[in-house]
């Protein structure tokens, strides 16, 4: 008789909401099917600074956040292009800085469509942002919803993360 054992999934997700002002991030701790918020936050640039500048803050702050939690992989958001090309760019650019800074700690990447992200969290791939920052914190059990935005945004793109690499690991057949 041939079975199946099944490793339950203990690992330290980062979610990444790319933006060359906000770029939000959140750690989430997945325990098999359960999700526990370890911390988020937002690495903010402004226009005054050079954007060789901007691009650094974004990675040294992912850097350290990757040092201080420790995550195995990353979800991050894809550039949506919309109608503002410029800020598209913009967005891809920050999203790089970030790209590097889970390279160089050899995370796993998972990367989502803003609509991917939603259809994960909310259900619905067209859901309105409050709706996902309300299942954020329903999700994670938290007794506020993340602030800023960005931040929930990050947390969201962690859970997503869980929904497309599953809650159990697969160790291999033994016999029995």
């Amino acid at each position: 008789m041939f079975y199946t054992k099944r490793m339950v999934i203990d690992r330290i997700i980062l979610g990444i909401d790319p933006g060359l002002a906000h770029t939000g991030w959140g750690v989430v701790h997945q325990m098999g099917p359960r999700l526990a918020c370890m911390a988020y936050g937002c690495v903010t640039t402004t226009a005054d600074q050079e954007l060789s500048w901007r691009l650094a803050k974004i990675h040294d702050q992912i850097s350290a956040v990757i040092e201080r939690y420790a995550p195995t992989c990353v979800g991050i958001e894809t550039v949506w292009f919309g109608q503002n090309i410029t800020a598209a760019f913009a967005t891809g650019q920050a999203r790089g800085a970030a790209l590097v800074a889970c390279a160089h700690s050899n995370l796993e990447v998972g990367e989502f469509s803003p609509k991917q992200i939603k259809l994960a969290v909310v259900g619905a791939g067209g859901a309105e942002k409050g709706q996902v920052q309300y299942m954020v914190k329903q999700l994670l059990s938290l007794s506020d919803v993340p602030k800023p935005d960005h931040a929930a945004d990050a947390l969201a793109a962690a859970i997503c993360f869980t929904t497309h690499q599953g809650f159990a690991g697969k160790l291999g057949q033994r016999v029995g």
